[in-house]
Order: C-alpha cells, then sequence, then structure tokens
C-alpha cells in the first residue's frame, strides 16, 4: 500500500533565524532584496525548504565575500535547471573575478603586515637606546631646569 504524499518541509522565521544564527531582521532583508519568497499563512511567513536552501546559499555568498547581486545572480541560477553551460561560465566569471580581488587584498594585506614589522622592530630598537639613555636625559633637565 502506497504511503500518503509528505507534506513539505515548512519553518518559520525565527527557526531559520536560529538555525543559521542571525536576526529575523536580517531574513526580512534578505526577502526585501528577492533573495527569499516565503509564502504566507495570515500574517506568518512560512518559508519552504526551497527558501532555507537559498538562504543557507546567501550566507555562504556573504563568507566569501560576495555582494548581494552577485549571490542573487547566483541563487537565481540554483533555482533554473542545472548545469547548462551559461549558467557554468557565469559562475566562472563571478568565482575568477572574486579570486583576483582576494589575491589582491591577500598582497596588499602582506605588504601593510610587513610594513607594521619594520615600524614595531623599529620602535623596539627605539626603546632599547632611549632606556639605557634615559637617566642622562632626565639629570640633564634637572640641570637645565
Amino acid at each position: 500500500m502506497a504511503e500518503p504524499p509528505r507534506p513539505a518541509a515548512s519553518y518559520t522565521i525565527t527557526a531559520l533565524a536560529q538555525e543559521f544564527d542571525i536576526t529575523p531582521r536580517a531574513i526580512r532583508f534578505y526577502e526585501d532584496v528577492g533573495l527569499l519568497t516565503p509564502a504566507r499563512a495570515g500574517r506568518n511567513r512560512v518559508y519552504t525548504q526551497r527558501d532555507r536552501t537559498r538562504l543557507k546559499l546567501t550566507l555562504r555568498g556573504k563568507r566569501l565575500g560576495l555582494s548581494l547581486s552577485e549571490i542573487k545572480q547566483l541563487v537565481d541560477m540554483y533555482d533554473s535547471p542545472s548545469d547548462t553551460q551559461q549558467q557554468l561560465t557565469a559562475f566562472l566569471s563571478v568565482l575568477a573575478e572574486h579570486r583576483r580581488l582576494l589575491e589582491q587584498q591577500r598582497e596588499d594585506l602582506e605588504i601593510t603586515l610587513a610594513e607594521i614589522a619594520q615600524h614595531e622592530e623599529r620602535c623596539r630598537q627605539l626603546l632599547a637606546g632611549t632606556a639605557v639613555r634615559a637617566p642622562a636625559g632626565r639629570s640633564r633637565k634637572a640641570a637645565v631646569g
């Protein structure tokens, strides 16, 4: 005997907020920009498994540093028929550009860290030299004053 069809999983805004450790306000924002499209049951939002997946992909894109427009483009591709050449090419393009930006940021960070190390070393050298000369400087001030 066949089992009756199982109802599709649904989620409240509170449940999704708790699951992904974000605020309901953030979820409503993603709804406003078109990333999520919950159904309504009276005044309550009802999120489906599709919405949950889109939210998960959105948060993953944010962790990668993608803009909301890039995330929307990629998440919308998720909903359309998969494995099309155009979608994969677009995805590769977004990823390549993002990789290029991250590599530039990494290079900039490495340069900045090297500069900080130089400043730290110079400060340590000055402190080491000042510690030896400090008493002489104080006695000179006392003699001048």
